[in-house]
């Protein structure tokens, strides 16, 4: 009786670990409490005087565990079986598109790994600090799940190999073999192979460390047999099973015939023995691209090398070469020596040609225990990375906890118990390809992270392996991606949307970290790309949007204006400027530095779309004309200036008041009793700022000048008044009662001008009407008021701002306003200027024709006048026009930004 091997449907990825040294060394980093980013430093952070004295070379350290990872039982249970299906032509296509799509791969791992200093952790330490948490974080999970159905698929291997030599057969004497059979059997064999790796595991990985090149000569000798055999072996007939009955048929290794090679030549798939199903070119590739696998092996030993840099590329690219020509020459063996019949019904056939047979079954049984332990210890350093890096809160917290000798003994256990839920599924098949997909699945985010840094164009990422490109990065990803449809489609597909889960669940649960976001350097990358694209002399005004520089003197009692100037930009650019007072040569350093964080994280809070620029001046409005200069970029610069009003209003610190945070961040922290310790907002109390006994930084004339200054620069201007008690939620939460939004679109300041068609009435309707626009305003009905003489018929002015806004498509309520009597105090008086009488007769009129009181106010802004002698004057009129109106905003436009054409 011939023995025979079921066709093992697996791979081999060795996961192979850090030694105990590395470990000690962390353990003694973590006697005191680190940071996220202290913890994921990595080796850059290491005194040299800490470091491991015993490292790998990279023959020891690369290329024995790479060789093994790939080679594994493929090379003793495989080559036949693809051979035998698909034929030697077909077979060398597969075996050089398989290896063209690891070697995509390899080229990218080679990149990534000599682009600095290593730590211990491998694709998910590479993938994780290139990516960002989130990313590398959900790869690292699946990795670890990876190495978890690894183990357990190695250890079901073993099991049928022992069971196929030692199991009771009813076709043999019961004396010959001695094991019984049986799926709960099987599990008791498969659970006993396991304690033994878990043994091993608990001791430390350097035992497995040490066996490595023991199991490598193992592999290496058994290999020189096999090709020895060939030659040295008679030709002869072994008994292969039949398909339809018991009887066994026999077949031939005929020794090389150049007949058996033409035989042999193309392909002849038919039904596999031990599975019943008919074979393709997919389902055999498949299985063939599982031996490909397990390229990362020497890469997770980064953290033991001597030169890291140095033996991660040869190592790699001298095992996959060796592995390649391996493949390839046995596989020509094979073809000229073997009938494709025992090629089919018999995949241990290299036993049955052996010179001596138990060389082979010592090969599968050494390679796939080897591989079982590496897998174990490989996904127990993983999860103890894992929690390391708190990417998962609490969760894995358990798993950080370490032996003396630094063995992560909990990590080391978690993973022993699932891999012990994975035996019970008993069946090969039934996890092969949810392996090999998850590892396609790592392999593909290699790519993709070599992909985003060569994107990126960083300064900082210039590996010394100069030997790819952004191209054989994309192959490697298409390669992978294809591989994964082609295995399982249904797999594939799971196992992306589980990888995009993880990504969100990471994403709310880890804390920030140090690491570095490749997303942040592809954006900057993209937006100078565009902003070069953004031509300012390509702008027409169809395509107008507010750009606002709002200046904030405290953000403690800007909170209302920020957060309804955020309504009003219209997917604008938005910038929060402030000036603070001091000269940079008397002062040590830079003091704006340190504000950035709390002005980035008032933006975060307040979830406003903004950028924050901060100027330190002599002055306040040399801060502005400073900020007006500079900000923006490119086509995308500010075009309006806002400023609060300049007044004696009590300001009220939003910030501070927990009420007052509640109606503002009505789902957030701010409702909470203590909120300035949960919102890191470091800002001066209000009127801190006070200098000479309680004055304001900023004087009227200044103020004024500021208007006077961003009129110059064909800025508009905005001012906004009795904002500092605004209350947005509060405006709009009225779903029960109407709500209104006031324009006034008259000079009001000019009784003696009619025009309500000049290019500040129009911008000040275009304000209105985007504000209008906002879906949260959109309920909001525009009420356009006319002051108008009795009598005078509207065909005039009126008539034609009607006729407009039908050609602009506003929607808006116009309200006649009478106001002879108002104007007849202007007339009346005997001065050129305007009287106070006339001004608050104005503010009388407005104020009488708010029923319904409106949320806010749109008014002529007249420009300032250009004897610097008036600015007082000119200020007090403003004050008395808008004295007591509510959230009012005085707007003066001084570009054209209304059109009627398509």
């Amino acid at each position: 009786m011939t023995e025979r091997t079921p066709l093992l449907h697996y791979r081999l990825s060795a996961s192979v670990t850090e030694p105990e040294e590395e470990k000690q060394q962390q353990q003694q980093q973590r006697r005191r409490p680190a940071t996220l980013d202290e913890r994921s430093a990595g080796a850059p952070g290491r005194s040299a005087e800490s470091r491991p004295q015993h490292k790998l070379s990279t023959f020891f350290g690369v290329v024995v565990p790479t060789l093994l990872s790939m080679f594994s039982v493929v090379v003793f249970l495989r080559i036949g079986f693809v051979v035998g299906q698909s034929g030697l032509y077909q077979t060398f296509g597969m075996l050089l598109v398989a290896y063209f799509i690891i070697c995509m791969t390899v080229l990218s791992v080679c990149a990534i790994s000599t682009n600095g200093a290593l730590d211990a952790g491998g694709a998910y330490y590479m993938i994780s600090r290139a990516l960002g948490p989130e990313f590398g974080g959900s790869i690292g999970i699946m990795f670890f799940f990876a190495n978890v159905c690894g183990s357990a698929l190695y250890v079901l291997g073993l099991v049928e190999a022992i069971i196929s030599t030692f199991g009771v057969s009813q076709d043999v004497p019961s004396g010959q073999h001695v094991l019984p059979t049986g799926y709960w059997w099987s599990l008791l064999y498969a659970t006993a192979i396991l304690l033994v790796c878990l043994l091993v595991c608990l001791v430390g990985a350097h035992i497995y460390a040490r066996a490595t090149f023991l199991i490598f000569i193992i592999v290496i000798v058994v290999l020189c047999t096999i090709f020895i055999s060939f030659f040295a072996v008679a030709p002869r007939s072994i008994a292969v099973p039949s398909l339809n009955s018991s009887v066994l048929s026999s077949a031939n290794f005929t020794g090389f015939k150049l007949e058996t090679l033409l035989g042999n030549l193309y392909a002849d798939y038919s039904v596999d023995y031990t599975t019943g199903i008919t074979m393709t070119f997919a389902t055999v590739f498949a299985v063939m691209f599982n031996g490909c696998t397990g390229i990362m092996a020497g890469s997770n030993m980064s953290g033991d090398l001597k030169n890291p840099s140095y033996s991660i590329p040869r190592g790699t690219i001298t095992a996959v070469i060796f592995t390649f020509v391996t493949y390839i020459v046995l596989s020509l063996l094979v073809a000229c020596s073997c009938e494709r019949l025992l090629l089919q019904r018999d995949y241990s056939f290299l036993r049955d040609i052996n010179a001596w047979r138990p060389f082979v079954t010592i090969g599968v049984y050494s390679s796939t225990l080897s591989a079982a332990m590496s897998n174990l210890i490989g996904a127990s350093r993983i999860l103890y990375a894992l929690a390391r890096d708190d990417l998962i809160g609490r969760v894995l917290s358990p798993a950080k906890k370490t032996s003396r000798g630094g063995n992560p003994w909990v990590a080391v256990l978690i993973s022993w118990f699932l891999v012990q839920l994975v035996l019970f599924s008993g069946k090969l098949n039934t996890i092969a390809s949810i392996v090999t997909i998850f590892f396609l699945l790592v392999y593909a985010a290699v790519d993709l992270a070599c992909l985003a840094l060569e994107w990126a164009s960083a300064p900082n990422f210039r590996p010394t392996f100069r030997y790819f490109t952004w191209h054989t990065c994309m192959l490697g990803i298409v390669g992978c991606a294809v591989m994964m449809f082609l295995i399982n489609a249904i797999y594939a597909s799971a196992s992306i949307a589980f990888m995009l889960l993880l990504l969100l669940v990471i994403h709310y649960l880890s804390p920030t970290s140090s690491w570095g976001y490749i997303t942040q350097a592809l954006i900057f990358h993209q937006v100078r790309k565009y902003l070069l694209m953004l031509d300012v002399r390509k702008d027409h005004v169809k395509f107008w949007r507010p750009q606002v520089l709002l200046m904030v003197a405290n953000p403690r009692s800007s909170v209302g204006l920020i957060t309804f100037i955020n309504d009003i930009k219209k997917s604008g650019l938005y910038v929060l400027g402030h000036v603070t007072l001091g000269d940079l040569d008397s002062l040590p350093s830079d003091p704006l530095q340190s504000r950035y964080e709390s002005w980035l994280s008032l933006v975060d809070r307040l979830n406003i779309k903004a950028f924050v620029n901060l100027t330190l001046a002599d002055s306040v409005r040399h801060g502005v004309q400073h900020l007006l200069f500079i900000s923006g970029l490119g086509g995308m610069r500010p075009n309006t200036l806002v400023l609060g009003f300049y007044d004696d209003c009590d300001p009220k610190d939003l910030l501070q008041d927990p009420p007052a945070q509640s109606a503002i961040f009505p789902d957030s922290l701010a409702a909470s009793q203590d909120v300035e310790e949960q919102l890191p907002l470091q800002f001066p109390a209000l009127r801190s700022m006070a200098i000479n006994g309680g004055g304001k930084v900023l004087g009227p004339g200044e103020y004024v000048a500021i208007i006077a200054d961003a009129v110059k620069m064909l800025k508009n201007v905005v001012l906004a008044r009795y904002f500092c008690h605004f209350d947005r939620t509060e405006a709009l939460s009225q779903r029960g009662e109407p709500l209104y939004v006031d324009v006034w679109p008259l000079n009001l300041l000019r009784p003696d001008s009619s025009s309500y068609v000049d290019t500040c009435s129009l911008f000040l309707l275009q304000m209105a009407c985007v504000l209008n626009m906002v879906r949260a305003w959109r309920r909001a009905r525009l009420r356009l008021f006319l002051c108008v003489e009795e009598g005078r018929s509207l065909r005039g002015p009126e008539g034609k701002l009607g006729h407009l806004l039908r050609d602009l498509r506003i929607t808006a309520d116009v309200h006649t306003v009478p106001w002879d009597q108002v104007v007849a105090l202007h007339w009346q008086s005997n001065t050129a200027r305007l009287s106070d009488d006339y001004l608050q007769a104005v503010n009388r009129l407005i104020l009488h024709q708010s029923c319904p009181l409106p949320a806010v106010r749109f008014l002529y802004l007249p420009r300032p006048p250009a004897d610097t002698h008036r600015y007082l004057t000119y200020l007090h009129q403003l004050d008395l026009l808008t004295r007591d109106l509510g959230p009012t905003l005085l707007i003066h436009g001084v570009t054209p930004v209304i059109t009627t054409d398509l």
